[in-house]
């Protein structure tokens, strides 16, 4: 019997394309592997170049906003470069992510000695100026970065005839990557290795990533017929215009940045400002936008459109009821201790996976997967970069400044109603249907509004103190800068950890306040002070008081400290002082920005070693600035917190020098400790004009002898670095690279 010619030709085009198709599909999972190692060295980048950038323009809120706005306007750049570059008729995607990942290792093998050069050219610039340097620095890497995705979506798309299943994989494979390669960050590479070492690891990783995209490129997996589109399903065609899909994804991304810079700050609060904490927390939160992202795409692809709309509708509605109840989540849990980092941790990435699904959304419901995919969803992701740029400026620089933490809940859940809402209006339902899900928002708003501050009363109490607390604060100062709070008996604290006490009695010495006291010990005449960090304002007092002292210049960078001074009968006089001038600045950033200035004497009694950025006041580098900055025979005395590490980095530094109780005093010259000198000091001391010592009396007499002798020579409270290196020689210095003890926050020895 002889074969039929046209069923032969119809099994062999069967065969031909189950064949692309399979080809197709193994090139795909192809390109999301790659895409996933893709995101780590993004990540490493960005931890890297901003904690870099924030050595050069400081730490304050200005800098931080103009630093992580700056990297995500080139992301949105990017993405419209992408985007252009998909309206070609013939993209080689492989060839693409293989090109720009060797060029974005090649200029990150470079990048930390572009920034130092070119940060230290704009250190006197306006604002505006350095973010215009800013954005420039990071302008090409992001480029690059930004440019990834819009061409992968049009390769991805054109193949699968899915738009938001590609959106959504693609951004959860590269998302996630960028989550392990956080806990990466955490656990080993800052820790262990340094900043240096992370641009070449996060390099080598580009490098791997490019050379493989160019041999599979190459490879079996490629051809011409792998390439060949397939039409879009019947049914999931867009049924939104490009306009408000951008308009959404901007508000949404709005929202979303807003939810991070919110939750980032609530956990730092909690966690005592940990660097360990605030990774674990970016990582639980990029986790959250890589599932919400897969989520969405899975729905994407197995729902039409119409269908899909009301699943976003649902998620939203959720992403408002999981916001609202954060901080009174937070607050009735304080019981857990420590615990409660974990719930809050968790939290973030459940309010991250909620707004995670909004993007793939967006795409299924404004874009068509054809020739035009790439650059649409460029357009898209623009308008979601532009309003992420938005809330780090808007939420970041002004809300933080007027709102307080319930405030900003509340602000955020009335945008995300109103992201729901105007998606609520677009529902193909029966009209019942919309009002059910209108009133569920509403209700969500209102009772989250009303609730919000019953149930998160006593939320720093509990937050610091890690536990249900029934007292409540005496004070409470928010602003961009942080959150500071005082408790009832006048004890200090910045973003949750003990930051000093109103007090300046040397009788009654419940802070250790003998030790800005101690100035004439080991100084002869320090006439003119610099100070860095005024926190309750006693050292500051003390110092302003001290008969030798002619000026005190204090460098704050946080003024809510002087909100607090100023109502505090002990320490208001200093804020009155003529010899006093508080500048309200980054410490590192005044030091550079003032290289003619020198002191007798710059004191720093800053925060714990092992906090976020604390390195910046630590480091050998640091070390060496000030030394500009000292007059000859000048002295640093500076709080260690007792790390050993900074305590051995300051010995290492100076070639004189002996830790004071936890503090050190280091100088280029030998050290005069003058016991007899420190004695008179004392004995005429006065503040406020009281003294603090009465001589004609016996008591106080034998108070001083006292003192002079705990702190005596050969006691415990003295050690000289000859002693200290030998005790310590295991330890590596401080350095701007190694980022000090900060983190290494399980290793507090340290």
């Amino acid at each position: 019997m002889q074969a039929d010619p046209e069923t032969h030709v119809t099994t062999i085009d069967l065969a031909a394309t189950s064949l692309r198709s399979s080809a197709a599909a193994a090139r795909t999972r192809l390109i999301y592997a790659l895409f996933f190692f893709s995101g780590f060295p993004a990540l490493i980048y960005q931890l890297t170049w901003q904690r870099s950038l924030f050595r050069i323009f400081g730490v304050n809120t200005e800098s931080v906003t103009i630093v992580v706005t700056a990297f995500m306007l080139g992301l949105g750049l990017g993405s419209l470069a992408g985007g252009w570059i998909t309206k070609a008729r013939k993209i080689d995607a492989l060839l693409l992510l293989g090109v720009i990942e060797l060029a974005t290792a090649a200029f990150g093998v470079g990048s930390l000695a572009l920034f130092e050069r070119v940060g230290q050219l704009a250190l006197h610039w306006s604002l505006p100026a350095a973010a215009a340097v800013n954005l420039l620095l990071v302008i090409v890497p992001t480029l690059l970065m930004g440019a990834t995705l819009p061409i992968l979506i049009s390769h991805v798309a054109r193949i699968s005839g899915e738009i938001g299943s590609a959106v959504g994989s693609l951004y959860y494979v590269n998302t996630i990557g960028a989550s392990v390669a956080c806990l990466l960050c955490v656990a080993v590479i800052f820790p262990f290795t340094g900043m240096h070492a992370a641009v070449w690891i996060a390099a080598a990783i580009n490098v791997v990533v490019g050379v493989g995209a160019l041999l599979a490129r190459g490879g079996s997996l490629y051809s011409e017929e792998t390439e060949a589109p397939v039409p879009a399903q019947a049914g999931k065609q867009p049924i939104f215009g490009l306009r408000f899909v951008a308009a959404l994804a901007a508000l949404g991304g709005f929202v979303s940045l807003s939810y991070e810079i919110f939750l980032f700050r609530t956990v730092s609060f909690a966690s005592g400002s940990s660097s360990i904490a605030f990774a674990l927390t970016l990582s639980a939160f990029l986790a959250g936008i890589a599932g919400g992202s897969q989520k969405a795409g899975k729905t994407c692809e197995k729902l039409p459109p119409a269908e899909a709309l009301r699943k976003a509708v649902s998620e939203l509605i959720w992403a408002n009821l999981l916001g609202a109840a954060f901080l009174p989540l937070l607050t009735q849990t304080a019981f857990l201790g420590n615990g409660v980092l974990g719930v809050a941790i968790a939290m973030v990435y459940l309010i991250a996976r909620q707004w995670g699904v909004l993007l793939p959304y967006l795409s299924q419901f404004g874009v068509a997967a054809d020739d035009q995919a790439g650059m649409r969803a460029a357009l898209l992701y623009f308008s979601n970069i532009v309003g992420c740029a938005a809330g780090a400026i808007l939420t970041g620089f002004v809300l933080t400044d007027y709102l307080g933490l319930r405030q900003i809940s509340i602000v955020l859940l009335a945008a995300g109603s109103a992201c729901t809402l105007l998606l609520i209006a677009r529902l193909d339902v029966a009209g019942g249907a919309r009002l059910r899900r209108t009133g569920v928002v509403i209700l969500i708003l209102i009772g989250g509004a009303a609730a919000l501050p019953l149930l998160s009363n006593r939320l720093y109490e509990n937050l610091q103190e890690k536990h249900v607390s029934t007292s409540a604060f005496a004070h409470v100062v928010e602003n961009k800068s942080g959150v500071i709070t005082v408790d009832a008996d006048g004890t200090v604290y910045g973003n949750g950890m003990y930051d000093g006490r109103f007090n300046t009695d040397l009788k009654h010495d419940r802070n250790a306040i003998i030790r800005p006291y101690a100035l004439s010990l080991f100084h002869p005449a320090p006439r003119d002070v610099l100070m860095i960090g005024l926190s309750s304002g006693s050292w500051a007092q003390v110092i302003a008081n001290n008969p030798a002292v002619r000026s005190l210049t204090v460098v704050e960078i946080n003024r809510g400290y002087l909100e607090l001074i100023a109502e505090q009968p002990e320490v208001q006089a200093v804020l009155r002082n003529p010899k006093v001038t508080v500048v309200t600045d980054d410490g590192r950033r005044w030091l550079n920005r003032h290289p003619d200035r020198r002191f007798d004497a710059v004191v720093s009694n800053t925060t714990w070693h092992f906090r976020a950025n604390v390195t910046n006041l630590l480091s050998t580098e640091f070390l060496g600035l000030v030394r500009q900055h000292l007059n000859p025979g000048g002295v640093f005395f500076y709080n260690t917190t007792n790390s050993r590490r900074v305590q051995r980095t300051a010995c290492l530094a100076f070639p004189y020098g002996a830790r004071f109780t936890n503090h050190m005093v280091v100088s280029d010259t030998p050290i005069a400790w003058d016991f007899a000198r420190w004695r008179d000091v004392l004995g005429s001391y006065a503040i406020d004009g009281k003294t603090e010592f009465d001589l004609t009396k016996a008591e106080d007499r034998a108070q001083l002898d006292s003192l002079l002798h705990e702190y005596g020579p050969g006691g415990p409270m003295i050690e000289d670095c000859k002693t200290l290196l030998q005790d310590t020689a295991d330890r590596n210095p401080v350095t701007d690279d190694n980022m000090g003890t900060e983190w290494r926050t399980y290793f507090r020895s340290e």
